[in-house]
Protein backbone atom coordinates (compact mmCIF):
# COMPACT_ATOMS: atom_id res chain seq x y z
CA UNK A 1 0.00 0.00 0.00
CA UNK A 2 0.68 3.58 -1.05
CA UNK A 3 2.30 5.78 1.60
CA UNK A 4 0.07 8.56 2.34
CA UNK A 5 1.84 10.47 4.74
CA UNK A 6 1.42 11.26 8.93
CA UNK A 7 -1.70 12.01 10.80
CA UNK A 8 -1.54 13.38 14.39
CA UNK A 9 -4.85 12.69 15.97
CA UNK A 10 -5.50 14.58 19.06
CA UNK A 11 -8.73 14.12 20.79
CA UNK A 12 -9.65 12.88 24.87
CA UNK A 13 -12.11 10.25 23.10
CA UNK A 14 -10.10 7.01 23.04
CA UNK A 15 -12.51 5.57 21.12
CA UNK A 16 -12.62 8.56 18.68
CA UNK A 17 -9.05 8.17 18.99
CA UNK A 18 -8.48 3.89 17.73
CA UNK A 19 -11.26 4.42 15.41
CA UNK A 20 -9.77 7.59 13.12
CA UNK A 21 -5.91 5.99 13.44
CA UNK A 22 -7.97 2.52 12.04
CA UNK A 23 -9.62 4.24 9.13
CA UNK A 24 -6.39 6.19 8.29
CA UNK A 25 -3.85 3.35 8.22
CA UNK A 26 -6.21 1.02 6.49
CA UNK A 27 -6.16 4.04 3.33
CA UNK A 28 -1.96 4.13 4.09
CA UNK A 29 -1.62 6.50 6.55
CA UNK A 30 0.80 6.32 9.81
CA UNK A 31 -1.21 7.68 12.43
CA UNK A 32 -0.66 9.15 16.13
CA UNK A 33 -2.72 9.49 18.62
CA UNK A 34 -2.79 12.33 21.63
CA UNK A 35 -5.31 12.77 24.01
CA UNK A 36 -4.28 16.00 26.14
CA UNK A 37 -3.36 19.18 24.67
CA UNK A 38 -0.59 20.19 26.68
CA UNK A 39 1.55 17.05 24.79
CA UNK A 40 0.67 18.12 21.33
CA UNK A 41 3.36 20.78 20.55
CA UNK A 42 5.61 17.92 21.69
CA UNK A 43 4.22 15.45 19.56
CA UNK A 44 4.53 18.13 16.70
CA UNK A 45 7.53 18.96 17.07
CA UNK A 46 8.48 14.65 17.44
CA UNK A 47 6.35 13.37 14.55
CA UNK A 48 6.66 16.40 12.02
CA UNK A 49 2.71 15.44 11.00
CA UNK A 50 1.32 16.02 7.55
CA UNK A 51 -1.89 16.68 8.39
CA UNK A 52 -3.48 17.50 11.99
CA UNK A 53 -7.10 16.38 13.40
CA UNK A 54 -7.73 18.06 16.62
CA UNK A 55 -10.94 18.73 18.66
CA UNK A 56 -11.69 21.83 20.19
CA UNK A 57 -12.65 20.56 23.84
CA UNK A 58 -9.37 18.99 25.40
CA UNK A 59 -7.69 18.55 28.63
CA UNK A 60 -4.94 21.16 29.34
CA UNK A 61 -4.80 23.39 26.07
CA UNK A 62 -7.80 23.56 24.20
CA UNK A 63 -8.03 23.21 20.20
CA UNK A 64 -8.33 26.83 19.70
CA UNK A 65 -5.41 27.60 21.26
CA UNK A 66 -3.42 24.45 20.00
CA UNK A 67 -4.27 25.84 16.21
CA UNK A 68 -3.02 29.20 16.42
CA UNK A 69 0.28 28.05 18.28
CA UNK A 70 0.94 25.93 15.20
CA UNK A 71 0.44 27.85 12.92
CA UNK A 72 3.51 30.16 14.34
CA UNK A 73 5.57 26.94 14.32
CA UNK A 74 5.24 25.87 10.70
CA UNK A 75 1.52 25.84 8.03
CA UNK A 76 0.72 22.22 8.50
CA UNK A 77 -3.25 21.09 7.52
CA UNK A 78 -5.38 21.34 10.45
CA UNK A 79 -8.92 19.83 10.72
CA UNK A 80 -10.85 20.50 13.79
CA UNK A 81 -13.57 18.79 15.20
CA UNK A 82 -16.21 20.31 17.08
CA UNK A 83 -19.63 18.91 18.36
CA UNK A 84 -22.57 19.14 16.26
CA UNK A 85 -24.44 22.51 15.82
CA UNK A 86 -21.31 24.18 17.25
CA UNK A 87 -21.47 26.99 14.35
CA UNK A 88 -19.50 29.87 16.66
CA UNK A 89 -16.78 27.29 17.33
CA UNK A 90 -16.47 26.21 13.65
CA UNK A 91 -16.02 29.53 12.43
CA UNK A 92 -13.57 30.65 15.17
CA UNK A 93 -11.50 27.60 14.67
CA UNK A 94 -11.47 28.63 10.98
CA UNK A 95 -10.46 32.59 12.41
CA UNK A 96 -7.53 31.10 13.96
CA UNK A 97 -6.61 29.08 11.09
CA UNK A 98 -7.74 25.77 10.68
CA UNK A 99 -8.52 24.55 7.01
CA UNK A 100 -11.52 22.31 7.67
CA UNK A 101 -13.96 21.43 10.28
CA UNK A 102 -15.55 18.27 10.79
CA UNK A 103 -18.66 18.00 12.92
CA UNK A 104 -19.29 15.10 15.88
CA UNK A 105 -20.79 12.55 14.80
CA UNK A 106 -18.86 11.97 12.09
CA UNK A 107 -18.49 9.23 9.17
CA UNK A 108 -14.93 8.33 9.46
CA UNK A 109 -14.91 7.91 5.77
CA UNK A 110 -16.01 11.06 5.60
CA UNK A 111 -13.47 12.36 7.63
CA UNK A 112 -10.28 10.30 5.72
CA UNK A 113 -11.68 12.01 2.84
CA UNK A 114 -11.47 15.18 4.50
CA UNK A 115 -7.86 14.13 5.42
CA UNK A 116 -7.03 13.04 1.30
CA UNK A 117 -8.59 16.51 0.34
CA UNK A 118 -6.72 18.87 2.47
CA UNK A 119 -3.69 17.15 1.60
CA UNK A 120 -4.47 17.55 -2.41
CA UNK A 121 -5.33 21.46 -1.83
CA UNK A 122 -2.15 21.65 0.07
CA UNK A 123 0.03 20.47 -2.91
CA UNK A 124 -2.45 22.19 -5.84
CA UNK A 125 -1.66 25.72 -3.97
CA UNK A 126 1.57 25.33 -5.29
CA UNK A 127 0.14 25.84 -8.72
CA UNK A 128 -1.64 28.79 -7.70
CA UNK A 129 1.78 30.37 -7.25
CA UNK A 130 3.79 31.40 -10.69
CA UNK A 131 5.75 34.70 -10.19
CA UNK A 132 5.68 37.53 -7.72
CA UNK A 133 3.42 39.86 -7.90
CA UNK A 134 4.10 43.53 -6.53
CA UNK A 135 1.40 46.39 -5.77
CA UNK A 136 1.88 49.70 -4.18
CA UNK A 137 2.77 49.18 -0.31
CA UNK A 138 2.31 45.38 -0.97
CA UNK A 139 4.87 42.33 -2.44
CA UNK A 140 3.72 38.95 -2.58
CA UNK A 141 6.41 36.51 -2.80
CA UNK A 142 4.68 33.41 -4.42
CA UNK A 143 8.45 31.39 -4.71
CA UNK A 144 8.48 31.59 -0.56
CA UNK A 145 4.98 32.18 0.09
CA UNK A 146 5.98 35.28 1.89
CA UNK A 147 3.51 38.38 1.71
CA UNK A 148 5.11 41.67 2.88
CA UNK A 149 3.03 44.95 3.56
CA UNK A 150 4.49 48.20 3.38
CA UNK A 151 8.41 46.15 3.82
CA UNK A 152 7.18 44.10 6.99
CA UNK A 153 6.26 40.44 6.40
CA UNK A 154 2.86 39.35 7.31
CA UNK A 155 1.89 35.91 8.62
CA UNK A 156 -0.84 34.37 6.70
CA UNK A 157 -2.52 30.92 6.83
CA UNK A 158 -1.60 28.23 3.54
CA UNK A 159 -5.17 29.66 2.56
CA UNK A 160 -5.03 32.98 3.06
CA UNK A 161 -1.92 32.68 1.38
CA UNK A 162 -3.80 30.95 -1.72
CA UNK A 163 -6.79 33.16 -1.61
CA UNK A 164 -4.84 35.98 -1.83
CA UNK A 165 -2.28 35.16 -4.51
CA UNK A 166 -5.48 33.70 -6.32
CA UNK A 167 -7.00 37.22 -6.56
CA UNK A 168 -4.10 39.22 -7.14
CA UNK A 169 -3.20 37.12 -9.77
CA UNK A 170 -6.88 37.83 -11.41
CA UNK A 171 -7.23 41.88 -10.47
CA UNK A 172 -10.45 43.59 -11.19
CA UNK A 173 -12.00 39.72 -12.00
CA UNK A 174 -15.05 39.23 -9.74
CA UNK A 175 -15.17 35.70 -8.08
CA UNK A 176 -18.31 34.19 -7.02
CA UNK A 177 -17.56 31.90 -3.63
CA UNK A 178 -18.71 29.21 -5.09
CA UNK A 179 -15.44 30.09 -7.85
CA UNK A 180 -13.29 30.62 -4.82
CA UNK A 181 -14.20 27.32 -3.33
CA UNK A 182 -13.85 25.08 -6.37
CA UNK A 183 -10.63 26.73 -7.52
CA UNK A 184 -8.72 27.59 -3.69
CA UNK A 185 -9.89 24.75 -1.65
CA UNK A 186 -10.93 22.42 -4.51
CA UNK A 187 -13.79 21.10 -6.08
CA UNK A 188 -14.39 18.16 -3.51
CA UNK A 189 -14.24 20.74 -0.34
CA UNK A 190 -17.10 19.74 1.74
CA UNK A 191 -17.70 23.26 3.70
CA UNK A 192 -19.70 26.03 2.92
CA UNK A 193 -19.56 29.17 1.34
CA UNK A 194 -18.97 30.92 4.75
CA UNK A 195 -15.74 29.48 4.47
CA UNK A 196 -14.58 32.19 2.32
CA UNK A 197 -16.35 34.89 3.98
CA UNK A 198 -14.22 34.01 6.80
CA UNK A 199 -11.30 33.80 5.15
CA UNK A 200 -11.66 36.83 3.49
CA UNK A 201 -12.50 39.34 6.62
CA UNK A 202 -9.41 37.73 8.16
CA UNK A 203 -7.32 38.65 5.37
CA UNK A 204 -8.87 42.07 5.12
CA UNK A 205 -7.92 42.19 8.58
CA UNK A 206 -4.01 41.13 7.77
CA UNK A 207 -3.91 43.97 5.52
CA UNK A 208 -5.31 46.69 7.38
CA UNK A 209 -1.78 48.45 7.38
CA UNK A 210 -2.48 49.48 3.87
CA UNK A 211 -3.49 52.83 2.67
CA UNK A 212 -5.35 51.24 -0.30
CA UNK A 213 -8.00 48.20 0.38
CA UNK A 214 -6.85 45.58 -2.25
CA UNK A 215 -10.17 42.78 -1.33
CA UNK A 216 -12.99 44.07 -2.31
CA UNK A 217 -16.76 42.90 -1.76
CA UNK A 218 -18.89 43.12 -4.88
CA UNK A 219 -22.29 43.26 -3.31
CA UNK A 220 -24.67 40.35 -4.35
CA UNK A 221 -21.75 39.18 -6.75
CA UNK A 222 -18.52 37.93 -4.46
CA UNK A 223 -14.73 39.89 -4.31
CA UNK A 224 -12.08 41.32 -6.33
CA UNK A 225 -8.64 42.23 -6.52
CA UNK A 226 -9.26 46.18 -7.13
CA UNK A 227 -5.30 47.34 -7.86
CA UNK A 228 -5.02 51.47 -7.24
CA UNK A 229 -6.19 53.44 -9.79
CA UNK A 230 -2.37 54.75 -10.69
CA UNK A 231 -1.42 50.77 -11.67
CA UNK A 232 -3.88 50.87 -14.53
CA UNK A 233 -2.75 54.05 -16.22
Amino acid sequence: MKYLGKVLVVDDDPNILELVKLYSEREGFEAVGINNGDLVLSAFNRENPDVIIMDIMLPGKDGLTLCRLLRDIRMVPIIMLTAKGEEADRVLGLEMGADDYVSKPFSPRELVARIKAVLRRTKVSEALTNGNLKYPELEIMTDIRKVLANGKEIALTPKEFDLLVYLAQNPLRTFSRENLLSTVWGYDYFGDQRTVDVHIRRLRKKLDSLSHEYVMTVWGVGYQFMVPRETRE
